[in-house]
């Protein structure tokens, strides 16, 4: 253990170039703010940049993580999708506030997204569904996700059932298949520095808008 203790004590961090916060010419509302940094990261050429942690409460109370990819931003919110029926749709029924991290490491930026989520109708989730590539529809019909699996070879058998269904019926959506919206509280953007430097700017909803402020590494 110590051997790895002094592996991770020697990656390098915050390495590059990194780009400044101008914290004077900061937008009203956090949405725009946020797109112009996912761009950023698409130009930087960041793997899976629309790659976000959803975080929830799990159905014992104790905190749940998976990573999802997000579908949209709108003045809605932050959109994903999801099987209701299965774990983070029962967590989001039971309890629907939930966070979103997104961590773009070339850029040593980071985004944590807290608030409401509230589902959209069944037409919403159809689109959704069946934007999917036909892999990503085949295993979201399975509706089996999270639940125990004996064999990977029942995995592939079903999996290729789900295809081969798909492809005779292009228009079949899954049951329960849900877009969501998280519909922000705060939204806290972080800027890493090698220097440990970090600037960090929050937006906390209020009624009448949104209030900016700076917080302290």
């Amino acid at each position: 253990m110590s051997d790895l203790r002094e592996v991770l004590r020697g990656l390098d961090v915050f390495a590059g170039e990194l780009p400044d916060v101008d914290v004077g010419g900061l937008p009203s509302e956090p949405r725009e703010l946020f797109v112009e940094w996912l761009l950023a990261a698409v130009r930087a050429g960041v793997r899976e940049p629309h790659a976000m942690t959803l975080s929830t409460t799990g159905e014992d109370g104790d905190p749940a993580a998976r990573v999802l990819i997000l579908k949209d931003v709108s003045p809605d919110g932050w959109h994903f999708a999801a099987d209701a029926g299965g774990r983070k749709g029962r967590e989001l029924a039971a309890r629907p506030a939930a966070a979103l991290t997104f961590y773009w490491s070339p850029l040593a930026r980071q985004v944590r997204i807290r608030g409401r989520v509230r589902p959209g109708g069944p037409d919403e989730g159809a689109a959704d569904f069946l934007a999917r590539s036909p892999g990503a529809r085949a295993e979201a019909l399975l509706g089996r996700q999270s639940t125990p699996l004996d064999d990977l070879a029942v995995r592939d058998a079903a999996v290729r059932e789900a295809a081969a269904r798909i492809e005779a019926e292009p228009g079949l959506v899954a049951p329960g298949w849900t877009r969501y919206a998280l519909h922000a509280d705060t939204v806290e953007f972080w800027q890493g520095d090698r220097e440990r430097r970090h600037t960090r700017v929050v937006y906390t909803r209020t009624a009448e808008g949104w209030e900016r402020g700076l917080l302290w590494p």
